[in-house]
């Protein structure tokens, strides 16, 4: 017989449409309007077609995402659960702390803000109860609440089952159920991405279909390298990143934000 530790049990479809809508480009929050420095790496000649652009987000992928983002959504989605404010607070404080440009700040303060917007106009409907003070939380997080903070607490919203973290309930539902949401905002990102390799090198939509489908292929790895990550071993060190970042707040045309 085949062990349910071997084979944890599924998400239900609600659960799973909830993390769709949060990778959808749909969701109101402008990530499409941001390049993330990639827009800096097209003017100054480092990419200039597709295999320099899948590269480029591949790169980005493993020394950024899995590094910082993903861990802080992989960690903060059970803080929130857990209603562990300090845990949050501390973790937001990380993230901006360690945004190396302006526009880099900007971006996951003004992100996680129009997160909550959303957020509050989802109140009182199926997935988030009048009742749930953490909203309200999220939003007094100083001096702002970042992407991957916001979006752990969405996570937790929608997600019940991650409640077995607090509870001491089933161990494998609750880590199936964080690997699916770090799933979803990673492909959320690589989407975007890629519509701005498309935008910015520029490159046809088959091209672009070749580097989401690396990104993809890439992307469970990343998660994997997430969660192994305790609080000492997050980075947020791409210095080449950084310095295109800053050129990009004084580049003379642009199509983005960041």
């Amino acid at each position: 017989m085949t062990s349910s530790a071997s084979h944890p049990p599924s998400l239900g479809a609600a659960a799973r449409l909830q993390l769709m809508w949060l990778a959808s480009p749909a969701l109101p929050v402008g990530g499409f309007s941001y390049s993330e420095g990639f827009e800096s790496a097209v003017d100054s000649g480092r990419v200039g077609n597709e295999a320099q652009a899948r590269q480029w987000l591949l790169d980005q992928l493993q020394l950024t995402l899995a590094r910082s983002d993903l861990a802080v959504v992989a960690q903060a989605a059970p803080a929130w659960q857990a209603g562990d404010l300090a845990r949050v607070q501390a973790l937001n404080d990380w993230v901006l702390q360690t945004r190396e440009t302006s526009e880099l700040r900007l971006q996951t303060e003004q992100m996680g803000r129009s997160l909550v917007e959303w957020l509050r106009n989802r109140v009182g409907g199926a997935h988030v109860p009048d009742t749930d003070t953490r909203l309200a939380a999220c939003a007094g997080l100083a001096p702002a609440p970042s992407w991957p903070v916001a979006f752990a607490l969405a996570v937790a919203q929608c997600l019940p089952a991650m409640a077995a973290a607090a509870t001491g309930g089933d161990q494998a539902l609750s880590q199936a159920a964080l690997r699916e949401a770090l799933l979803s905002f990673a492909f959320g990102w690589a989407e975007n991405m890629t519509q701005t390799a498309i935008k910015a090198v520029p490159l046809g939509q088959s091209a672009g279909q070749r580097i989401l489908q690396a990104l993809v292929d890439a992307i469970p790895p990343a998660i994997d390298h997430a969660l192994s990550l305790a609080d000492g071993e997050r980075q947020a060190f791409a210095p080449m990143l950084a310095i295109l970042s800053a050129q990009h707040e004084t580049q003379y045309s642009r199509l983005f934000r960041s």
